[in-house]
């Protein structure tokens, strides 16, 4: 074959490889153009509404027809299967069903565990029932059946954060939201929760016309204006001002955190009008005078304290950063085309890949054992504080029943109730010092450190000699004379 014959042939075989390249290369762009049209519909078709959703709409299986991806992980919220890590691992116990109370599961007794619980809360209604938490699916049904309601008469303030309420609201306050809001803090529980058809639902935190995130509760309202007050920024609406990144958050914010019924009208009040330390909201309580209990072993002024994790969360180094509530316990799932929040609302141990791996890079295996680390220790602090108010309450009690209520009985009312609330704070708080591991252990010290001085002013210790910097040489020998 001759020069000519084989550069002839080279260009021929050339020609065909060119042809095969621009076949193979149109087909491929071809595909990926029919796979985006294919996905951009199925991005599409949530949108389409299948059901009208208005501000009437309260179901959450109706908004399940337009948004299935979210109802079916909200449904999940029924199932109680034990996850990872050190304390998501309780199961449900078996039950006969009665009259009174039809559930078949509950959840273990925390007072049964822990008996230092009923010393802690002594002749209040959390020390004769306080079990582990069921899914949200659950939260309205528990509330009605625990003996806190059933034996102990309650408020309707208690439904603000166990029901879905705008609806009722509106109905009660006649289309007028907070009128509606100040019924339900005036009824009794029994009252209330006649109205009451479904726990928290879509409706609490999304508006049914656009989808966007939404605040509904007046309490959290009124609680994000004094604290963002206190920081300065005047007049702030979440429904207005906030971004969308703080109503990641804030919808969960308006139940998850500490909270009080003020005054005669029973009103559900965040008190944060000092801030969010829980100095500020120690030392807002002492100003208004504030008392939940009279504390059935000693006789002391108590508080208790709710589940504040919004309240820790702000103060840990997440909330730093800017990741909220729903970055970890809503994370995003692909389904298809679409990028869909799991509202299935549990712990960030059992979706590590999406909860965590966003921000951090290691195993699953890896991220479990620094929870477990941060918790374990928590636990540990937790409970070496836990004996110390126990300790205390016993000495109070003592010395009460040998002397009666004597000036240094009621000195030592003051620091049982600070170390019970700053204890009862953490306690109630179900992260286990995960949100704000730091602060928390600081807490934590307050409450030994109360706990040691309810003990000294029970010997007849002036908090002047307590005072802890500020002391001199001469007056920290004073103290430890006074001691021996």
């Amino acid at each position: 074959m001759n020069t000519k014959q084989t550069s002839k042939r080279r260009w021929t075989l050339l020609a065909i490889a060119a042809v095969v390249v621009v076949a193979v290369v149109t087909a491929t762009i071809t595909a990926l153009a029919f796979s985006i049209l294919e996905r951009k519909n199925e991005a599409r078709a949530p949108k389409q509404q299948v059901v009208a959703l208005d501000e009437t709409t309260v179901d959450p299986a109706v908004w399940g027809k337009n948004y299935p991806a979210q109802y079916e992980s909200y449904m999940k919220t029924k199932e109680m299967v034990p996850g990872p890590g050190l304390f998501d691992t309780m199961s449900p116990e078996t039950r006969t069903p009665t009259a009174d109370d039809p559930r078949t599961q509950i959840m273990p007794q925390r007072n049964d565990e822990d008996p230092r619980i009923t010393h802690m809360w002594a002749g209040y209604a959390f020390s004769k029932d306080y079990r582990h938490p069921r899914g949200h699916y659950y939260m309205l049904e528990d509330q009605r059946l625990t003996k806190r309601v059933q034996d102990f008469k309650q408020p309707g303030t208690c439904l603000n954060c166990h029901a879905s309420m705008p609806t009722i609201y509106s109905k009660l306050g006649n289309g007028d939201q907070q009128a509606g809001f100040d019924k339900v803090n005036s009824m009794t529980y029994a009252e209330a929760t006649k109205y009451a058809e479904h726990p928290v639902s879509c409706i609490d935190c999304h508006d049914p016309k656009t989808m966007k995130l939404r605040v509904t509760r007046p309490a959290f309202i009124r609680g994000i204006k004094a604290l963002k007050a206190s920081q300065g920024v005047t007049n702030f609406d979440p429904n207005t001002d906030a971004t969308h990144n703080e109503m990641r958050t804030f919808v969960c914010a308006q139940c998850h955190v500490e909270y009080y019924f003020k005054g005669e009208g029973k009103t559900l009040t965040f008190p944060w009008d000092e801030g969010i330390d829980i100095d500020d909201i120690y030392s807002y309580y002492q100003k208004e005078g504030f008392t939940d209990w009279t504390h059935g072993e000693t006789g002391a002024p108590m508080l208790k304290a709710q589940h504040p994790e919004f309240d820790i969360w702000s103060n840990g180094i997440h909330a730093e950063n800017g990741v909220t509530c729903a970055d970890c316990h809503m994370p995003y799932q692909s389904q298809g085309a679409q990028k869909v929040s799991d509202h299935n609302l549990t712990t960030p141990l059992k979706t590590v890949n999406a909860s965590c791996m966003t921000c951090h890079h290691a195993s699953d295996d890896e991220m479990i054992k620094r929870v477990e680390k941060i918790q374990g220790r928590f636990v540990h602090s937790r409970d070496q504080a836990f004996d110390a108010l126990v300790q205390l309450i016993a000495d109070i009690k003592a010395e009460r029943d040998a002397h009666g209520d004597t000036a240094d009985v009621k000195r030592a009312w003051e620091y049982q109730r600070k170390a019970s609330f700053y204890l009862d704070y953490v306690y109630s708080e179900n992260s286990h010092g995960f949100h704000a591991p730091d602060y928390t252990q600081r807490i934590l010290n307050d409450v030994t450190d109360a706990c040691r001085k309810g003990q000294l002013a029970l010997k007849g210790v002036s908090d002047e000699q307590m005072q802890p910097s500020e002391n001199t040489l001469a007056d920290d020998k004073k103290v430890a004379q006074t001691r021996g």
